[in-house]
């Protein structure tokens, strides 16, 4: 429930609180005085757009805050997951600066104004003026008798994209079956190419590698064969010898020359890295062969794998990659050129469709009757007695994303006469009024508890204005409705009366809204009635209104 609005420098409003009631709450004043600033204050509070020509003239920004509570268990548990602090009251705040930036904040935390749109949609429901034209919209008709059923259209709508997606890949495929099959085949071909090499990963560095071992095969033996002879083959002059020979000479000497140790320990260090090489050398030189036909077969390998790089114009050692690209590749290809696939896959998607259609249409059907009844029910208290609301679901020749069937509202205005669709039939003032009888009966089944209704009753008058203010008075009893209204009748209907002035302060327009006591209620219901605010007849008139129309007053709520 909306409990408090506080304004500060928003369009001509310099500093403005109002506490909010449960039950029903009317906004009246003269024309011109500000009253749509509240919705729209309210709008911009719970997400909506924000420009700079909101703030004051000469304010540096616009800040508007709103408290909420008694919050649904379901929406505590959205700010806990979001994040945000679900302590009551829940305030939202927004600003908006002279350049135009916003900022939002829930809880006290920053905010996204995605954020905050989502959450003021679980928060108040706004009715504006102008909702009866939505009466005439197919996507909005059909909107609202979905909403009033509970039906998520999720489902659905993701079952459509499926199917339209399969169609268009199927569609695809038949109109580049020969295209395609030309690209699979040249694929094909290339990697039965790269396949004669088998390449994998590191394979040219390996082949590389080989071939450069066994085409300097004669090199390498020589240059160890020397090596060997150096270091400890020759018979008398080599390395070893020489490094054996100086530590036979100087280990018996290390007793009486300590400072010896240290170069007989270098020498035996050498001994034994020697004899490493050594051994290193002979491996070599057994595992290493003079074998012309390897080196033959490594050359025409090397040179297939070079030609095959340079016609593929990669890198030698991009190849295995580029193998295995390309299979990727092959395999998409032969799922996009499966047309017997593609068309099972199609079929599989279309019937998940229609069976989600079905189970909405089901709800359409079952819900639509309940839907009509209530309407024509209100409808008889609202000047349209025996007329009669209907709402007509007619199949489609084809199947769109919303389902098998369009919904159209029909109105019959008089009893006797045949209902049709309402834009053609119901005048705009008919209108009006079905569309609140619409909002009060799909509006008692949302958890929504904040309801606003701006001027929803204009173009009526008399006994008919005094019902939709009992209307509302009823809804009020369920949920807290705030109305922007110039009729007496509905005014007075209300548990909470707020005012709306305007005056002059240092030469610029100032919008107020007051709560109005007692007397400054029935002045203002006069002042509505047509008649002076001080006139005895009007104040007599609205006093007797206020004893008919309010037969209960707003704590009863409580």
């Amino acid at each position: 429930m909306l409990q408090r609005l506080v304004l500060r420098d928003f369009v001509i409003v310099e500093s403005l609180e109002i506490d909010f009631g449960r039950g029903f709450s009317v906004l009246t004043g003269e024309t011109g005085a500000g009253k749509s600033i509240l919705i729209d204050a309210l709008q911009l509070v719970l997400g909506g757009r924000g420009d700079a020509g909101l703030v004051r003239e000469g304010c540096a920004r616009a800040e508007i805050s709103a408290e909420f509570d008694h919050l649904p268990p379901s929406l505590v548990q959205h700010l806990e997951e979001a994040g945000f602090d679900p302590a009551e009251p829940l305030l939202l705040r927004r600003s908006v600066d002279a350049q135009g930036k916003s900022r939002a904040w829930i809880a006290g935390s920053p905010a996204t104004l995605t954020q905050l749109k989502e959450l003021g949609e679980d928060l108040v429901d706004i009715h504006g003026q102008h909702a009866w034209q939505s009466l005439t919209r197919p996507a909005a008709v059909r909107a609202l008798l979905d909403a009033f059923a509970g039906i998520d259209n999720t489902g659905l709508t993701q079952a459509w994209s499926a199917w339209k997606d399969a169609q268009t890949q199927l569609d695809n495929a038949r109109a580049r079956a020969t295209s395609l099959e030309q690209e699979r085949e040249r694929l094909a071909w290339q990697i039965s190419e790269l396949d004669k090499l088998a390449p994998v990963e590191h394979a040219w560095e390996t082949l590389n590698a080989d071939h450069q071992r066994l085409a300097h095969a004669q090199s390498i033996l020589d240059g160890v064969h020397q090596a060997l002879n150096v270091l400890s083959e020759a018979e008398s002059d080599n390395a070893s010898r020489w490094v054996e020979q100086a530590l036979h000479a100087l280990s018996p000497l290390v007793t009486h020359e300590p400072q010896l140790a240290e170069a007989v320990t270098v020498l035996q260090e050498a001994q034994a890295q020697l004899a490493d090489v050594v051994r290193t050398l002979h491996s070599v030189q057994r595992h290493t062969d003079l074998d012309p036909e390897h080196l033959g077969e490594l050359d025409a390998r090397m040179a297939t794998w070079m030609s095959l790089a340079r016609r593929y114009r990669r890198q030698p050692q991009d190849l295995p990659a580029t193998l295995i690209a390309w299979r990727t590749e092959l395999t998409t290809l032969d799922a996009a050129t499966d047309v017997d696939a593609l068309v099972a896959a199609t079929q599989h998607a279309e019937a998940a469709f229609r069976q989600a259609a079905e189970h909405v249409s089901k709800a359409r059907q079952e819900h639509a009757p309940r839907l009509a009844h209530s309407v024509t029910q209100i409808m008889q208290s609202l000047g349209m007695a025996g007329g009669r609301f209907e709402i007509a679901l007619e199949p489609l020749p084809e199947p769109q994303s919303h389902g098998l069937e369009n919904v159209e509202f029909q109105v019959a205005g008089h009893a006797g006469t045949t209902p049709r669709a309402i834009n053609k039939v119901a005048s705009g003032g008919e209108l009006s009024r079905i569309a609140l009888a619409l909002a009060v009966t799909t509006r008692q089944d949302r958890w929504v508890d904040t309801l606003i209704f701006d001027e929803v009753d204009a173009g009526i008058g008399g006994t008919v204005a005094e019902t939709v203010g009992r209307l509302m008075q009823r809804l009020g009893q369920t949920h807290q409705v705030l109305a922007i209204t110039h009729l007496a009748q509905v005014a007075a209907c209300a548990h909470q009366h707020l005012i709306v002035s305007k005056n002059s302060a240092g030469g610029r327009p100032r919008s107020q809204i007051s709560t109005a006591d007692p007397q400054a209620r029935v002045e203002e219901l006069s002042r509505m009635l047509g008649g002076h605010p001080h006139s005895e007849v009007g104040l007599a008139h609205a006093r007797a209104m206020l004893a008919t129309l309010t037969p209960y007053a707003p704590q009863a709520l409580e």
